[in-house]
C-alpha cells in the first residue's frame, strides 16, 4: 500500500507533530516549509528516526506556481500521493476589521484559503480514480475561530477558516465516489508558536480559563485526530470536521 503523505507548513507546531505521528503510523512524510529550512530538516530527521522516509520541500502555498512546482517535485521523487494535510496557515496581530489593511486580508486568504484549494486541487488530480489515481485522503486545518468569529481579534482569520469548513464539505461530496476522502480538524486554543507570530506569545495560557477543560491543547492532541482521519480506520468518514478544542 502506498503510504506517502504531504504536510504543508510542517516545520513547526501542528504540522511537525503530525509528521511525527504519521511516521509512527507507517507514513513516509514530505515536509513542506516556507522559510524555516533548519526546522524542517529537524522534523525530517525525526521522521527518519522512526524508520520512515522523509522529503523536505520548500514552497509558499500562497503562490500557485510554487504549489505546482511542489507537487511536480513530489511526483519526481516519490510518485503517487496517498495523503495530504493542508496545515500551512497564518494569523496576524489582534485588530478590528476597520483597522485592517487590504494587504493583511489578502495575505490571510492567500495562504489560508487559496493555498489550501490549490494543494487540494493538485492532490485530487493525483488521487482521484477519475484521473487514474488509487484514492487517498485529504485533511484540512480549520479553527474553532470559524464558529466563534474572533471579534476584536482576527475575524479575517476566522472568515478564512469558515471558508475551509465549507470547502471541506463541498470537496468531500464532489469526490466521494472517486476514492478520495476529505475531512477537517478544527483546533481550539493550542500551545504552538502561531500565537507569537500574532504578537501574543502567552495567548494559550491567557485563554485557558475560557476553555471548559481549563487548559490549552497540545499539537500532539491535534495530530492524533489528523492521523486518524488519514487512516483506514476512518474509511467511512468524509465531509466531517472534528473539533479538538477542549469543549470550547
Amino acid at each position: 500500500m502506498n503510504r506517502t503523505l504531504l504536510i504543508t507548513g510542517a516545520s513547526r507546531g501542528i504540522g511537525a507533530a503530525t509528521a511525527r505521528a504519521a511516521a509512527a503510523r507507517g507514513w513516509d512524510v514530505a515536509i513542506n516549509y516556507t522559510h524555516a529550512a533548519d526546522a524542517a530538516q529537524a522534523v525530517a530527521a525525526e521522521v527518519r528516526a522512526l524508520g520512515r522516509r522523509a522529503l523536505v520541500l520548500q514552497a509558499d502555498v500562497a503562490d500557485e506556481a510554487q504549489v505546482l512546482a511542489l507537487f511536480a517535485a513530489l511526483d519526481r521523487e516519490w510518485g503517487p500521493l496517498a495523503g495530504l494535510v493542508n496545515n500551512a496557515g497564518v494569523v496576524d496581530v489582534a485588530a478590528r476589521l476597520d483597522e485592517m489593511s487590504a494587504a493583511r486580508i489578502q495575505r490571510m486568504f492567500a495562504i489560508n484559503v487559496f493555498g489550501t484549494l490549490w494543494c487540494a486541487r493538485e492532490a485530487v488530480r493525483r488521487m482521484s480514480t477519475r484521473h487514474g489515481g488509487a484514492g487517498g485522503a485529504i485533511v484540512n486545518l480549520s479553527s474553532v475561530a470559524a464558529r466563534l468569529g474572533a471579534p476584536g481579534q482576527y475575524l479575517d482569520y476566522a472568515a478564512a477558516k469558515g471558508a475551509i469548513d465549507t470547502f471541506t464539505l463541498g470537496l468531500a461530496r464532489e469526490v466521494a465516489t472517486e476514492g478520495v476522502r476529505v475531512n477537517a480538524v478544527r483546533p481550539g486554543i493550542i500551545e504552538t508558536e502561531i500565537h507569537a507570530s500574532g504578537g501574543q506569545p502567552g495567548r494559550a495560557q491567557q485563554m485557558a480559563p475560557s476553555v471548559p477543560m481549563q487548559r490549552a491543547g497540545t499539537a500532539d492532541e491535534v495530530a492524533a485526530a489528523i492521523v486518524w482521519l488519514l487512516s483506514d480506520e476512518a474509511s467511512y468518514t468524509t465531509g466531517t470536521t472534528i473539533d479538538v478544542s477542549g469543549g470550547r
